[in-house]
């Protein structure tokens, strides 16, 4: 069997990146380590809606927040900042018609990197001194953003738009697991959390040999961070690629060809 890339991305993301991969004639398997579901109560989230122009910004964590807020929108007002940490959320918010032409929308400015520092940097923080921003992101999440915000003196109101939780190890999923263990297979993960799920599905599915199976698979992962939690869980390599899904697919050929 030839070697595959597996997708560790929530569903939808993965098949779309699955589908580019298999375009440029690479075998893609398509494993979901976090599910994404809508609240159970959006009242919070509908509430903050209903105010979006009362805020000086709106942040945005991920396209998963993006596609969870527009469920509940059918236009954003136009005099309405949004900032988001990526490429992929630049996408997202272009799906529904909302792109750099008629709105201000602030992204990191190197684009091979998308976390909350880099936003941070591209962001005109004494403007938004006094100011309220509203961050949309999943029930949970790191504060970096959120504090240092407020520590430039922005009031800031934090809304869960969706629920994110590990995959349930269903039989069908520990049997694929299991398969992809043995086979040859390279692994994108784009969250440490991600990553954490993966150890532990890995260590019920084959509690013997599975975690060793595990790091000796390459790795590959969008940022720092994740690369320091792969190396301190005992993957033995790990590639740390660019942001968005030009960046990582570059890094992934461009590996390929190294070791060719």
């Amino acid at each position: 069997m030839a070697e595959s890339f597996v997708i560790t991305r929530p569903e939808k993301q993965a098949i779309e990146f699955a589908a580019r991969l298999e375009a440029a004639g690479h075998n893609a398997v398509v494993f979901p380590l976090l599910e994404i579901a809508p609240l159970v109560d959006t009242t919070p989230l509908r509430h903050a809606l209903d105010r979006l122009t009362t805020f000086s910004l709106v942040a945005f964590v991920s396209p998963n927040a993006i596609d969870a807020t527009f469920a509940h929108l059918t236009n954003w007002p136009t005099q309405v900042p949004l900032a988001v940490m990526g490429e992929g959320s630049v996408q997202a918010l272009a799906r529904y018609g909302v792109t750099d032409d008629r709105y201000q929308i602030t992204r990191p400015l190197d684009r091979r990197r998308s976390d909350s520092q880099t936003l941070l940097e591209a962001l005109d923080l004494n403007h938004l001194r006094s100011g309220k921003v509203l961050i949309l992101r999943g029930e949970t999440g790191r504060e970096l953003l959120a504090d240092a915000l407020r520590e430039a003196g922005a009031q800031v109101e934090q809304v869960a738009a969706y629920r994110r939780s590990g995959i349930e190890l269903t039989p069908a999923r520990a049997k694929q697991l299991m398969q992809l263990l043995d086979a040859d297979s390279r692994w994108i993960i784009t969250s440490s959390e991600a990553l954490h799920v993966l150890i532990q599905r890995v260590a019920l599915v084959d509690p013997h040999d599975g975690i060793g199976k595990i790091q000796r698979k390459i790795l590959y992962a969008p940022h720092p961070r994740i690369v320091d939690v792969a190396q301190s869980l005992g993957f033995r390599t790990v590639h740390l690629t660019d942001a968005g899904d030009d960046g990582l697919l570059s890094t992934l050929f461009s590996t390929l060809q190294s070791t060719t």
